[in-house]
């Protein structure tokens, strides 16, 4: 089975799963587990893995509306160097500093390739969960779409320097606090935005329509693309964005943009049912753990 039908098998097993994370009196946990062969491209520097695997699980606390605590990552390759390691250490603190996290440590292991797994805590007392938008709400996501999709391209190019530079998202933890009071469901884009609407239209029972005009495409992909086309499929489907993907009351929008320093954007209506892009229905496809990345 792939990754979403086991996420299913296990759901019926496992209470407490099902969100971007797990909340067990107030604190909120995550853990994600991330490979060199299917995450991180050839020139992806260890201090740009240490930066994105932690900045992953970040990215978990953000959707559910949390203050991030502090974060533990597991490094593991053939062979300890150690410029690698320590610059791995400093991407993962450097990461948890920008939200106001700490890096704390973790464990040392050897493996046939480097493979990170990572855990992030946060806190909070009322967690935004996916299943609470409702037809009448709006959907909304932070920043841009298309830029790990635009850093890949790059690495491939050869281009590294840029391409590292991109794969540093911030995670929007910020952003998902100031949404917090507001928001109705939230999830993060790791999947690609595309399959987070259907998980959220999923989870939810409602539907959504989305206007392509609408959703915010990085300058960085609108580079690479080769045409619309292909600047559509960068921004949908590709994924490992990271951004959030919020439903809220219209009435909500000015207030929650009032309070984040990272722009929102409304992108759709949350309706009764069915996924549509400008009136067709939208594909449920985008990333899958444990691929190469596209």
């Amino acid at each position: 089975m792939d990754e979403r039908a086991a996420l299913k098998l296990l759901a019926g097993e496992l209470s407490d799963a099902g969100d971007d994370a797990a909340v067990v009196d107030d604190l909120v946990l995550t853990t994600d587990m991330l490979h060199a062969t299917t995450d991180f491209p050839t020139g992806t520097t260890r201090y740009t893995a240490g930066w994105r695997a932690v900045g992953a699980s970040l990215s978990d606390v953000a959707a559910m509306g949390a203050n991030a605590v502090a974060a533990v990552a597991v490094y593991a390759a053939p062979e300890f160097d150690s410029n690698e390691l320590e610059s791995f250490v400093a991407g993962a603190s450097d990461v948890c500093e920008s939200v106001d996290a700490r890096y704390v440590g973790g464990d040392l292991d050897t493996f046939d390739e480097f493979t990170t797994a990572t855990t992030a805590l946060g806190r909070t007392d009322d967690p935004i969960h996916r299943s609470g938008a409702r037809p009448g709400d709006v959907l909304c996501v932070t920043g841009t779409l298309g830029r790990s999709g635009a850093a890949l391209r790059l690495f491939d190019r050869g281009e590294t320097e840029r391409a590292n530079d991109l794969f540093c998202f911030d995670p929007r933890v910020a952003a998902g606090q100031a949404l917090a009071p507001h928001a109705t469901a939230m999830m993060d884009s790791s999947d690609g935005l595309a399959r987070s609407v259907h998980q959220l239209s999923e989870a939810s029972d409602c539907g959504f329509e989305l206007d392509d005009d609408a959703i915010p495409v990085a300058d960085s992909a609108r580079e690479v693309a080769e045409d619309d086309d292909d600047e559509r499929a960068l921004s949908l489907f590709f994924g490992e964005d990271f951004e959030l993907v919020v439903t809220l009351p219209e009435a909500k929008v000015s207030e929650a943009r009032k309070a984040s320093s990272t722009p929102i954007t409304v992108i759709g209506d949350v309706t009764d049912s069915g996924v549509t892009l400008d009136g067709e229905p939208l594909p449920d496809r985008g990333y899958t753990h444990g691929q190469e990345m596209i």
